[in-house]
């Protein structure tokens, strides 16, 4: 595997840094940048809960979910995302004091052990700043820096690299209004402002990324037309995260159940591929991962 990582300390990064020109083939982080120009992200899913639609329950013991981690480093992840609320469509919310027992004892066990950086699905503020002290290098807030207004400000003190998501409502909500005017445009608008929000708290372009929130807040067919027109995502000028993998639109599409997704969840990798993304948050990392390599070789010269 080809790292996608690489410390300050190359002229590349060092001029950029110097100049301050950035480009979306970037994404900087607290320690290390990520350069997306040579091929795609894969960001390994580890959910450490109890009720997440997949694998909710698999990892609540450390030693399993530490197995895990790596199993997933040598399958080819490039960074791992560590949620410990489940946010699938109806989930209730859990508390800052239980989601910081599940996460951050697990991200200071990780940050010694991972050669990649590890990321953290939170929407709160203090889970986030615990977590980054522990070692975390991203925040991965599905709100958009929306839910709690102390989130931008802790991410940009610790210079970590930020997700900011679209969606319409909690989890608990999401899914009671999912009819847009006009979808594209208002996801657009509502990723603008996050990353209004963010530069106003200090956080500089290079360490965002941005998400559509495919699952969130959108119907089936929704989530396919953000499928289909997601390089208008581009005009962001940031690059692209999408995680479509084993969601319910799969499913009901191909009438499968979460288990049985695979093969639709490849699909979908290879066309948000082939139109932009840059980022692939996904559970099946050593699958996917080839997926997302022979949609780029297919349609990029290899050098």
């Amino acid at each position: 595997m080809t790292p996608l990582t690489a410390q300050c300390s190359g002229t590349l990064l060092c001029a950029e840094h110097a100049t301050g020109q950035h480009h979306a083939g970037v994404w900087r982080l607290r320690s290390r940048r990520i350069d997306l120009t040579s091929r795609p992200c894969i960001m390994g899913v580890l959910n450490v809960t109890p009720d997440s639609f997949s694998d909710g329950n698999c990892y609540l013991d450390p030693a399993a979910a530490e197995d895990r981690a790596l199993a997933m480093v040598a399958e080819g992840a490039d960074i791992v995302d560590i949620g410990g609320e489940s946010t699938r469509p109806g989930a209730p919310s859990v508390s800052e004091a239980e989601e910081m027992q599940r996460v951050v004892p697990l991200v200071e066990r990780l940050a010694a052990k991972l050669p990649v950086p590890l990321s953290v699905d939170t929407y709160k503020a203090a889970v986030a700043r615990e977590a980054l002290a522990a070692g975390a290098e991203v925040i991965n807030d599905i709100s958009g820096l929306t839910f709690d207004p102390g989130m931008a400000t802790t991410v940009a003190e610790a210079r970590a690299g930020l997700v900011v998501m679209h969606t319409r409502g909690t989890p608990a909500m999401m899914q009671r209004d999912t009819a847009y005017d006009d979808l594209i445009a208002e996801v657009l608008g509502s990723l603008r402002y996050s990353m209004g929000r963010a530069q106003a708290a200090g956080i500089p372009n290079e360490q965002i990324v941005v998400d559509p929130g495919i699952g969130f807040g959108k119907s089936v067919d929704g989530n396919l037309e953000i499928l289909r027109r997601l390089a208008e995502f581009a005009s962001l000028g940031r690059p692209i995260l999408v995680g479509t993998s084993r969601k319910s639109f799969i499913g009901a599409v191909l009438d499968r159940e979460v288990a049985d997704r695979l093969f639709g969840t490849a699909a979908t990798v290879a066309v948000a591929v082939a139109n932009g993304a840059s980022i692939l948050r996904v559970h099946d990392v050593r699958a996917m991962r080839d997926v997302a390599l022979m949609t780029r070789a297919i349609l990029a010269p290899r050098r």
